[in-house]
Formats: structure tokens, C-alpha cells, sequence
């Protein structure tokens, strides 16, 4: 009788193991194969997608975000919501949603991850003393991290994309503006034939609030507020002076131009300079012992022989 009832018990925890497993399965395929698009301010669809870890994490946050809704969390929710205006992910995720995401990585997904990797390796080779504790406290100090990090490195990405489109841009619009056209019209001409990046969906934006009665200025501080870019806000604070003093747009936008592409240039020498230095240790750890194995590998095989 009591094998029986011990044969019962383990399958019935086999069998949920099994449903559990197959629904945690199914829910991160159903995370991986999902499709998220933001919606720019001219109507357009662009596709982006939130890390698969976030995706799958979405669904149990909703408790976590309900309490940093809480008044306590307001400047902190501020902050969160600057970064994710400036990464382009403020359609995707509220500030809160991001912050129950933070709080949830280590405490959900890093245990996890930690676990699964342990049993993974485990089944390959054995771990001596405590490594599989040290291996498992790094997952989780990563998971801590990350959130952070992906944010940092989204809004690096978009800053990259601005700054690489900007002064062709400020081009077409110079010679818009110099053919005739004033500069909305000819922004609103550059961004409605342009690929939806990321500067025609800043542009959009802005076109879209002084659509919806906001001043030129205003819109033009609003757009420099989100992306949080020095060349940027340097740009939108010479098109501010223009505006209010008369000055020819056509003629600051040409000087605008120049300097972005300047900054560009000298950028690319700094990096050009900084090479030889980042260069240095994969040369000495891996390139000269190559080098060495290769020229000097065969005679001392060959010496060895000899000896022995």
C-alpha cells in the first residue's frame, strides 16, 4: 500500500513538473515569437522590441508596478521616464512597468536562470567546492544590472542613429530653406519621404505638438528635453535664437551643419588615436604567442624528439 501511494505521489509530481515546464515553455515561446511595434506621431509603424527576458517578465508585473504608483516613487519614475523617452521605448513601457522589471530581474529571473544553468552544467561535468554557488550569485548579480545597462546602451544606440542622420538632414532642410520653403514645411516634406529612424520620429513628434497648438519653440525645447543629446540641444538652441531675434534660419542651420560634421571628424580621430592603445593587450595575449607557436612550435617539437 505504501508503494502505491509512493508511486502515486511521484507521478503526480512528475506530471505537474511536466505542465509546468510545458507551460513555461510555451509562455517563452509565446513571449519570443511576439511583435511590438510604437506608433510615431505621422502615423507610421515602426517595429521594436523589448529584450525576450522582459517580454516573458511583462505579464507579472502588474502587482509591482501598482506600488511604485505610490507619490514616494514620483521623482524616481521622472527619471526612469526621461531615459525611456530618450531610448524610444516610452510607447512600450511606463516608467512603473520598468521598475517592477528591475525589482523582478533579480528576485525572479536571476534564480532562475542560476538554477537552470547549474542543473545544465551539472549534467555535463561536476563542479568542485562552491563554484556552483559563485556561479549562480554572478547570474544574479547580472541580472541586478541588466536592466540598467540595456536602457544605457538603447539610448547610446539612438543618440548613434541621430548624430549619424543629423546633418544630412540639416542639409536638405538648408537647401530648402534657401530655396523658398519655410522650415516647417520643408521639415515636415524631409520627414514624410525619409525611412521612419529615429531623428524622423523625433521630427515627427515635434511637427505633431505644434500641430496640436504648441509654439515652434516650445516643440523645438520639448524635442531637445527628450533626446538629451549635447549636439542636439546645441542645434535646438540656435534655431531657438534665430527664431526670436529675426536671424535667417537658412544661414544658422549651413553653420549647425558644419559643426556637427566638425565634432563628427574629430570623434572619428579620437577613436582613430585611441586604437593602436585598445589594440595593445589582444596583440600581447594573443597575437605574439600565436606568432611564437607558429615560428618556434616545430624546433622545439623537434628538440624535444631529440631529448627524448
Amino acid at each position: 500500500m505504501t508503494n502505491a501511494l509512493n508511486i502515486v505521489v511521484e507521478s503526480g509530481i512528475a506530471l505537474l513538473a511536466a505542465l509546468f515546464l510545458g507551460g513555461l515553455a510555451w509562455h517563452i515561446a509565446s513571449a519570443a515569437s511576439a511583435i511590438t511595434y510604437v506608433t510615431a506621431a505621422d502615423g507610421r509603424r515602426r517595429e521594436r522590441r523589448l529584450p525576450l527576458i522582459f517580454r516573458a517578465l511583462l505579464p507579472l508585473t502588474p502587482v509591482m508596478a501598482n506600488y511604485f504608483k505610490k507619490q514616494r516613487f514620483k521623482k524616481l519614475r521622472e527619471r526612469v521616464s526621461q531615459s525611456l523617452v530618450s531610448g524610444g521605448f516610452d510607447d512600450l513601457l511606463a516608467p512603473e512597468e520598468f521598475l517592477a522589471l528591475r525589482l523582478m530581474m533579480p528576485l525572479v529571473a536571476g534564480p532562475f536562470l542560476a538554477s537552470f544553468a547549474a542543473a545544465l552544467f551539472a549534467l555535463i561535468r561536476h563542479f568542485p567546492g562552491g563554484q556552483p554557488l559563485i556561479f549562480a550569485a554572478a547570474i544574479i548579480l547580472w541580472s541586478a544590472f541588466y536592466p540598467g545597462q540595456w536602457l544605457k546602451q538603447s539610448i547610446a544606440l539612438r543618440h548613434r542613429q541621430i548624430m549619424k542622420a543629423l546633418p544630412y538632414v540639416i542639409d536638405l532642410l538648408t537647401l530648402s530653406v534657401e530655396a523658398g520653403l519655410d522650415f516647417m514645411t520643408s521639415l515636415k516634406n524631409i520627414v514624410e519621404k525619409r525611412a521612419p529612424d529615429a531623428i524622423a520620429e523625433e521630427f515627427s513628434r515635434m511637427l505633431f505638438e505644434i500641430q496640436l497648438g504648441k509654439t515652434r519653440r516650445h516643440a523645438l525645447q520639448s524635442m531637445g528635453n527628450r533626446i538629451r543629446q549635447p549636439d542636439v540641444q546645441a542645434l535646438v538652441n540656435a534655431l531657438v535664437q534665430a527664431d526670436e531675434m529675426g536671424v535667417s534660419i537658412g544661414a544658422i542651420l549651413r553653420i549647425q551643419s558644419g559643426e556637427i560634421r566638425n565634432k563628427r571628424f574629430m570623434r572619428a580621430e579620437k577613436l582613430a588615436n585611441e586604437a593602436p592603445v585598445k589594440m595593445l593587450f589582444p596583440l600581447v595575449a594573443f597575437i605574439f604567442p600565436v606568432v611564437f607557436l607558429i615560428m618556434l612550435g616545430p624546433i622545439v617539437a623537434r628538440m624535444f624528439q631529440n631529448v627524448f
